[in-house]
Parts: C-alpha cells; sequence; structure tokens
C-alpha cells in the first residue's frame, strides 16, 4: 500500500514529474543491401521498374515470332497502367486540370512524332495516315472513351454532373477544328481532290495552332473555373505529394509513354499481319495503333469516371481530341511541305457523316451539365458505328 499523508503526497508528485532516465540503445547499423537500395520517391517499385523494362524491350527489335508478339504485347499493356498510375501522381501534385492537360499534351506529341517518322520513313506511302490518325483519334476519345467513361460512372453513380461551360468551350472548338482539316479540303477547288494547296495547309496549321493555344491559355489561365467541379474532391483528403515524387513521376511518365508509342510501332507489322489475315481492311491498322497509344489517357478517364470525376474524364477526352489537331496538323504540314509530300486530309463521305453525327450527338449529350448511362450508350453505339462501317465498308 502506499503511505498517506502530506510527505508522502509531495514525495509522489516528485517522483511522476521527475524525468525517468533513459537507457541508450544501439541503433542497427544498415546492411550494405539497404544503404545501396535503389530510391522509389515514394512510389510503387513495379512502377519504376516497367517502364524501365518497356524501353529495355525495345531492343529485342521486331518481332519474328508469335510468342515474342505475346511477351511485347504484356510489355506494353504494363507500361500503359504505369503510365497511367504515374499520371495520377502529377495530377495531384499539379492539380486539376493542369494534370489532365499535361497527360493529353505528353501523349500527342509522342503521337505526332510518330506520325512524322513514319511519313518521313515511307514517304507518298503514308498521305493519308495523318488523316486516318485523326478521325481514329476523334472516334476513340469523343465515342469510345467517353461513352465508356459515361456508362461506367452512370452505372455506379446513377448521375453524374460536370461545368457544362468548359465542355461547350471544348466541342466548339474540336468542331471548328475537325471541319477544317478533315471536311472542307473535299470542297476547295485550288487543288483537286481531298488535297490542299501548300498555302491552305499553312494557314489551316496556323488557325489549328491558334485555336489549341486559346484552349490552352483557357484551361489553365484565363477561365480556369469553366474546367473544374466543385463537387469533386480532387484528392484533397490525401496527403500533398512531394516534389521528389512528382518529378521523379515526371521523368517515369515520359519513359512509359515513350515506350508505349515505340512498342506500338514495333507490333505493328505483326498487327497488319493479323489484320490481313482476318480480311479486315487496312484502315483497322491505324485504328489499332491510335487505341494503343490513346489507352493511357483511357484508363485514366475511366478510373476518374468511377471515382466519380466525371468532370476529369471529359477534360481529358476532349483535351485530347483537340491536342491531336491541333499539334499533329501543323507538324504534319511542315514535314509535307518539306518532303514536297501531298497531304491527304479530306474524309470519304461515310467519314464525314459519322463525324458530323459525333459532332452532333455530343453538342447534346453534353449540352445538360448532368450524364447517366443513356448518354454512355449512345457514344458506344456509334463507335460500334464507326468500327463495323471500317470493317465492312
Amino acid at each position: 500500500m502506499r503511505k498517506t499523508g502530506p510527505a508522502a503526497d509531495r514525495t509522489y508528485s516528485q517522483s511522476m514529474t521527475q524525468p525517468t532516465e533513459t537507457v541508450d540503445r544501439p541503433q542497427p547499423t544498415p546492411t550494405p543491401a539497404q544503404a545501396a537500395r535503389f530510391p522509389t520517391f515514394g512510389l510503387a517499385p513495379w512502377s519504376i521498374a516497367v517502364p524501365l523494362l518497356a524501353l529495355a524491350a525495345l531492343a529485342l527489335g521486331k518481332p519474328a515470332g508469335v510468342s515474342l508478339v505475346v511477351v511485347l504485347a504484356l510489355v506494353l499493356c504494363a507500361a500503359i497502367i504505369s503510365a497511367v498510375y504515374h499520371a495520377e501522381v502529377l495530377a495531384h501534385y499539379l492539380g486539376e486540370p493542369f494534370g489532365t492537360l499535361l497527360l493529353a499534351f505528353a501523349v500527342t506529341v509522342i503521337e505526332t512524332s510518330l506520325i512524322v517518322s513514319i511519313m518521313m520513313s515511307e514517304g507518298s506511302g503514308a498521305q493519308a495516315l495523318a488523316r486516318d490518325t485523326l478521325i481514329a483519334a476523334i472516334m476513340i476519345t469523343i465515342n469510345g472513351i467517353v461513352g465508356i467513361c459515361l456508362l461506367a460512372g452512370g452505372g455506379r453513380h446513377h448521375e453524374q454532373s460536370y461545368t457544362q461551360s468548359g465542355v461547350t468551350h471544348g466541342l466548339s472548338m474540336l468542331a471548328t477544328l475537325s471541319v477544317a482539316t478533315l471536311v472542307l479540303p473535299n470542297f476547295t477547288i485550288t487543288q483537286s481532290g481531298a488535297f490542299y494547296s501548300s498555302l491552305q495547309l499553312g494557314f489551316v496549321a496556323v488557325i489549328s495552332l491558334i485555336i489549341y493555344g486559346t484552349f490552352v491559355v483557357a484551361q489553365t489561365v484565363r477561365h480556369k473555373d469553366h474546367f473544374l467541379h466543385p463537387e469533386e474532391a480532387d484528392h484533397a483528403h490525401e496527403a500533398p505529394v512531394p516534389k521528389a515524387r512528382a518529378a521523379a513521376s515526371a521523368v517515369l511518365l515520359g519513359f512509359a509513354l515513350v515506350a508505349v508509342v515505340l512498342l506500338a510501332k514495333m507490333l505493328s507489322p505483326s498487327i497488319e499481319a493479323g489484320v490481313a489475315a482476318v480480311g479486315a481492311p487496312q484502315a483497322m491498322v491505324g485504328i489499332i495503333i491510335a487505341a494503343l497509344v490513346l489507352a493511357p489517357e483511357g484508363f485514366a478517364a475511366l478510373r476518374a469516371a468511377r471515382g466519380n470525376r466525371v468532370q476529369t474524364s471529359l477534360n481529358l477526352a476532349i483535351g485530347s481530341a483537340l491536342a491531336t489537331i491541333g499539334l499533329t496538323i501543323p507538324a504534319v504540314a511542315v514535314t509535307s511541305l518539306m518532303m514536297g509530300l501531298d497531304l491527304e486530309l479530306g474524309l470519304s463521305m461515310r467519314g464525314i457523316v459519322l463525324l458530323a453525327l459525333t459532332l452532333l450527338v455530343a453538342s447534346m449529350t453534353l449540352g445538360t451539365g448532368r450524364t447517366t448511362v443513356v448518354q454512355g450508350t449512345i457514344h458506344l453505339v456509334i463507335f460500334a458505328t464507326y468500327l463495323f462501317t471500317t470493317l465492312v465498308p
């Protein structure tokens, strides 16, 4: 029993307030393996290893057998997932809409570089490559990605909302660029056929840059609030991303995107052989390669929609379509003018009808500020029609 009384209480209180002595224990010395461990900067180890592995896989060259094709395809899928991971880290660090803009810009720059390199290597054999890539990118982003996101988001959250003004701005710019680059060449008379003259091509390249530059300024500076939705948390509940982690993700995102595009280019002969084996039209090759290149944005948009952030999904889809035209047309225009190539841009009547239907339906389905599975189903039906009529012209 503890003694009672004033003296005992005083002794007890002093014993409670005096600091207790601690015994300094020697800390374990890190092993050489722990000391030399590769820094991860707080990133998942697989997200660092996959882009480096994908770049190393490029040394294998064009696959000669089915087994190597399967291996490279698996590495390509892993690189796509890694790109989505690092894009989300950067989006958290930069905040919206800078994160989605960065991913769209990075993918489009690399995609444009791929188109230009193919044009320079194949010459006149690639005169319709830009046109086929542009229409495929528009159909994949506006119908495929938007349709899947609205269907998945609506199925999980019933109804989702977004800021209508930003989507309206993006669609109006996309309609202008699409008609000026893919439709108008069929109706000019300076050059016969679906071609622009050199002066006309230069003019279209300039206005493409102007429109895309205006979109970037509006999205990031002048009217940033038009591309954000107040109900979206935008990672507000998560801890801030350190600068070193964001810098590492930026570098690894670049590695992953380069690997995605170059692996897609390496696999393109195998894709062409597979398409020819099943008797599909050659245009399917461009659709498959465009789908592979746009896969990082598609997966990022789908994850955002399932997380009830449909504004981010729409920013990614529309921004990607705008970047594809706004950056690709100037690049291929300069390349064709320098090499003296004829650049076939005009769509067929079937392509014009599907493009017009896409723009018309998008202006209606995305003109209410709220989305459900109905809009998603409509866009996916148009995308399926595009694929079907490409296979069965």
